[in-house]
């Protein structure tokens, strides 16, 4: 995955006499990409689960469009708006889990109609027209840029976070005598990880900086992959995904886990909805438009299978933004 993405960009940098590798190119389009991301650190764990969720895009417009009537309708304080967008991402997925889980109904049935009703509910609120425009505050969100030393401060402390994990690791299978690659590899795969982040954020900052949604996908990312691959929850989730009959026999609580990847799923989609309300300036009633195709699409190109058990969040995001660069 990471070798297509270096051929993309070398593709179009020798196509446009390098100018696509420019860093107004590249921030712009980290910071597009990064709402796709976002959507798929929530997707892929309802893949995972075997299920799918149609609504992400209407269910993102419905919300974005909701934070943009709290900020220039009813001009709701900054931290008012994002806490009640973030609540209502999660009573949705919520809702659409608990007619998942609870109630049998098959999840491309609720969220088909969920993608529908959301749709037609952002309409009805916002009376199909734009809401605009918000307030700098709630701006910030998806417009906004760290300053160069804060970057870098962020890309070392996130290495640094990256490397002690990957050394825990080996440890820890040393300790309990399982196989595992050499030294030499693990410092390698380190070294090549280092070398791609540091020279993104240097690049970024010779523009205006490391954009914020970036930031945000960056954070979103390492908790999704500690919470698939470090937690009880997480190895539930691939269970119940793999084989949910022996999930079940094992005395996992099928039907509350997977409500809760829904509301997780929400809550990513009450994100990707602030910072896509917050980048484009206004609430638009076209807003999230596919965007659930665009989640899918980046799941399935990061080694996600569509029957569930398989894929990673770490594949997902990278799936998203070789889409993203792809398209």
């Amino acid at each position: 995955m990471l070798g297509a993405i270096v051929l993309i960009a070398l593709f179009f940098t020798w196509t446009t006499d390098g100018s696509w590798l420019s860093a107004r190119n590249v921030s712009n389009l980290l910071r597009q990409t990064a709402i796709t991301g976002i959507l798929a650190v929530g997707m892929v764990f309802v893949i995972i689960s075997a299920e799918i969720d149609l609504s992400v895009g209407s269910m993102m417009g419905l919300l974005g469009g909701a934070a943009a009537i709290f900020d220039v309708w009813l001009g709701w304080p900054l931290p008012l708006t994002i806490v009640v967008t973030l609540v209502m991402g999660l009573l949705l997925g919520t809702w659409n889990g608990w007619w998942v889980a609870y109630r049998k109904v098959p999840s491309f049935i609720v969220t088909l109609a969920g993608m529908l009703a959301f749709r037609g509910i952002l309409v009805g609120i916002t009376d199909g027209t734009t809401v605009a425009p918000i307030t700098p505050g709630m701006s910030q969100i998806g417009q906004s840029y760290l300053p160069g030393g804060v970057g870098f401060g962020f890309g070392f402390a996130g290495l640094a976070l990256f490397m002690l994990w990957q050394w825990r690791l080996r440890l820890r299978r040393q300790q309990l005598g399982l196989a595992q690659g050499a030294a030499s590899g693990t410092v390698g795969r380190q070294a090549i990880t280092a070398i791609l982040v540091l020279g993104a954020i240097w690049l970024l900052n010779d523009y205006r900086g490391v954009p914020t949604p970036v930031l945000l996908l960056a954070v979103l990312l390492l908790a999704g992959m500690f919470m698939a691959t470090r937690t009880a929850f997480g190895r539930r989730i691939y269970a119940i995904g793999g084989n949910i009959d022996a999930a079940r026999l094992s005395g996992i609580n099928v039907a509350r886990t997977k409500l809760a990847v829904f509301a997780i799923n929400g809550v990513m989609v009450a994100i990707a909805g602030l910072i896509l309300s917050s980048r484009l300036g206004a609430g638009s009633p076209s807003a999230g438009n596919i965007a659930e195709l665009d989640a899918i699409a980046a799941c399935v190109i990061g080694g996600t299978s569509l029957a569930g058990g398989v894929g990673s969040v770490a594949g997902a995001v990278m799936g998203g933004v070789y889409y993203g660069l792809a398209g």
